[in-house]
C-alpha cells in the first residue's frame, strides 16, 4: 500500500495538483521605456559617416549589432571590429557567436575593451578558423557591463591568413 501512496503523491505533483507556483516578480512592458535601455542613432556624436549607434542603458546588457550569413574563411582569422566611445559606470566589449556545424563557439574581447568615459577607440575579438570549419552564421553583439551611455560606429568584419 506504500507504494500506490507514494505514486499518488508523486502523482499530483507532477501534474501540478495543490501546489502553486509563486509569482516573484512581474515585468510590465506596456512602455519600451521600462527596459531602461534605448538604442537609437546620433548623428551630432559619430566616428565617420552621417551618425552611430546610442545605447544608453541602466544596466548590464547585450545589443546584438548584426548578423551575416555563411562566410568563406575556413583556415583564416574572422575579425570584429568597431568604433566605440563611451560614457559608463563600467566598461563594453565585442563579443563574436560562430555557429559551426551543430555547435555554436564566441569569442569575447575582454582584452580589448572601452572602460568608463573614453573617446573614440577601435576595439576587436578574433576567431580562427581551421581547414575544414566553415560558420553557417556569426552573430555580432556589443556587451555592456555596467550602466550610461556606449556609441558604436564603423563596425567591420575582415578576414586575415593564418600565419
Amino acid at each position: 500500500m506504500h507504494t500506490r501512496a507514494a505514486m499518488a503523491v508523486v502523482a499530483v505533483v507532477i501534474m501540478g495538483g495543490p501546489a502553486h507556483a509563486q509569482e516573484l516578480q512581474r515585468l510590465s512592458l506596456d512602455d519600451a521605456a521600462a527596459l531602461r535601455t534605448v538604442i537609437a542613432t546620433d548623428t551630432q556624436v559619430k566616428a565617420e559617416g552621417a551618425g552611430s549607434i546610442k545605447i544608453t542603458t541602466a544596466w548590464p546588457t547585450v545589443v546584438c549589432l548584426g548578423e551575416t550569413g555563411a562566410l568563406d574563411v575556413e583556415n583564416a582569422q574572422l575579425i570584429y571590429a568597431a568604433n566605440v566611445k563611451s560614457e559608463l559606470e563600467g566598461s563594453a566589449f565585442l563579443e563574436m557567436w560562430v555557429y559551426v556545424g551543430d555547435g555554436h563557439y564566441f569569442s569575447k574581447g575582454l582584452n580589448d575593451m572601452v572602460m568608463n568615459t573614453s573617446d573614440w577607440k577601435t576595439i576587436k575579438t578574433p576567431f580562427i578558423f581551421q581547414k575544414g570549419q566553415k560558420p553557417s552564421k556569426v552573430v555580432l553583439n556589443l556587451v555592456v557591463n555596467g550602466k550610461g551611455t556606449v556609441w558604436v560606429d564603423d563596425v567591420v568584419l575582415s578576414k586575415e591568413p593564418l600565419k
